[in-house]
């Protein structure tokens, strides 16, 4: 039990961590911010992202249970979401109309935290 207390604390601590480095006031803030890291070095972006390495550890630990796999698959897709934006964005330079004006939209200031809803259920998922 004492496991899954510290494995939930980590999770959140990383997670606020993320969210940290990456919150703006909208989605094309959070680019710009992320971008700066990714234009240093993509492993020093790659790096910043240390809830990806912990769900792939803690998806070895659980025996590749369905919850972690979830969670090493959304953050899979995050992290590409996020190199394709940023490609998108800055190195190609194109977006449509409609994409702009998403990126531009501002964010509800919770939106961010919301991995704080998901992942910490889903390492108690995981574990039980």
């Amino acid at each position: 039990m004492e496991n899954l207390y510290t494995l939930v604390i980590v999770i959140i601590m990383l997670e606020v961590f993320e969210v940290q480095w990456q919150k703006a006031d909208s989605m094309m803030g959070m680019l710009l911010r992320m971008h700066k890291r990714y234009k240093q070095s993509i492993l020093w972006f790659l790096i910043l992202h240390p809830t990806f390495y912990f769900t792939v550890w803690f998806a070895m630990v659980t025996d590749y249970s369905v919850a972690a796999l979830c969670m090493l698959f959304i953050k899979t897709v995050d992290i590409a979401t996020k190199i394709l934006l940023i490609q998108q964005v800055f190195e190609k330079r194109e977006l449509s109309q409609e994409m702009t004006m998403m990126l531009l939209t501002p964010l509800h200031p919770l939106l961010p935290y919301i991995g704080l809803l998901v992942y910490p259920p889903m390492v108690v998922m995981a574990l039980l």
